[in-house]
């Protein structure tokens, strides 16, 4: 099998029916954040052991397909002494490493860029020793009447593409992640379309500049929502009509897979939404999945409390919203 081929065959392994992503790559400072949320303090130890309590929850590859890590996560070894990645291997679940180093502000309007590229071949070189199959990079969009501006969208259209176009000669699938904040601001539903419609063009214009294998890669967007503080709520069949309609103009035929973040949506609205659009619309050219990371983790983590007596409610609930989730794509 020549290297485009595995990495069309993990790409859509990925996006297997009834399967999707577990995102469990946040940084220390946002694991600190859940943590703190349920009276846990986050040492390292901690920190790997919610991943361990969600790995060793019975029948969890039945929805999970791949799991997004982080660094230290991916190097510090488990209770029993093995490393994660190869346990989840032992489950034909892919390992996946994110490889964005975070956002930096570059003007007066505080929009961003991502950083990280600075020595990523050789990064990437050794995430592929480590055992992962796919990498993941974000880059995030302010939404606001002249938000995102050019300069924003272009220099992170730039990013990605150079990031999938190592990942890919490293022998790995890039997961693109363009996150355009929809959910941040007053705005209605229509700029949030308008906006992601823009973003996402801007992204596979450049995609393609970088000869990205198409068949090679996923995308991780945002769904196309109302702004939170909007007078006027979209309602479900709106928001998934808005969201597939976008897609359908901007992304290539070719792309394997759709894996959803759920950015700011509670677990409930990510799964009712992500099944409302499998459900309207039968014949897409891609796979219709998910990419969760609060969504699948928060109901488990809330359960779990940090005590070693709540680890089989902890992996209960978790199992419960994969299912959910899973169940979503039909």
């Amino acid at each position: 099998m020549t290297s485009n081929d595995q990495l069309t065959k993990v790409a859509k392994e990925i996006v297997a029916p009834k399967k999707g992503i577990l995102a469990a790559d946040e940084s220390v400072g946002t694991m600190k954040k859940r943590l703190d949320a349920i009276g846990v303090e986050s040492t390292i130890e901690n920190r790997s052991l919610w991943r361990e309590i969600m790995v060793h929850a019975a029948g969890f590859e039945n929805a999970i397909s791949g799991i997004i890590l982080f660094d230290e996560t991916l190097r510090q070894p488990m209770t029993d002494g093995k490393l994660i990645a190869d346990f989840l291997k032992l489950k034909n679940v892919y390992p996946g490493i994110k490889v964005d180093k975070g956002t930096v502000k570059f003007n007066e309007k505080e929009e961003t860029f991502t950083q990280g590229l600075d020595k990523l071949e050789e990064r990437l070189a050794e995430y592929k020793t480590l055992g992962c199959a796919f990498a993941k990079w974000r880059a995030v969009y302010k939404v606001d009447k002249d938000m995102p501006t050019k300069a924003a969208i272009t220099v992170n259209s730039v990013g990605l593409a150079q990031y999938a176009f190592l990942s890919q000669r490293s022998g790995l699938v890039p997961i693109v992640e363009p996150e355009v904040l929809v959910l941040a601001g007053d705005h209605d539903i229509n700029r949030s379309r308008e906006v992601t419609e823009e973003v996402l063009k801007d992204v596979f214009y450049w995609l393609k500049e970088f000869n990205i294998q198409l068949d090679g890669m996923l995308l991780k967007p945002n769904m196309v929502l109302s702004g939170k503080d909007a007078s006027k709520q979209a309602a479900v069949d709106e928001i998934a009509r808005l969201t597939v309609e976008t897609l359908q103009k901007t992304v290539p035929p070719e792309v394997p897979g759709i894996v959803f973040l759920s950015g700011g949506l509670t677990p409930d609205q990510s799964t009712e939404y992500l099944q409302t659009m499998n459900k309207a619309y039968k014949n897409l050219p891609w796979q219709l999945s998910y990419s969760f990371g609060r969504a699948l983790q928060q109901e488990g983590l809330k359960a779990w409390g940090g005590k070693q007596e709540n680890v089989k409610a902890a992996q209960e609930a978790f199992l419960s919203r994969a299912k959910k989730v899973s169940d979503a794509r039909e």
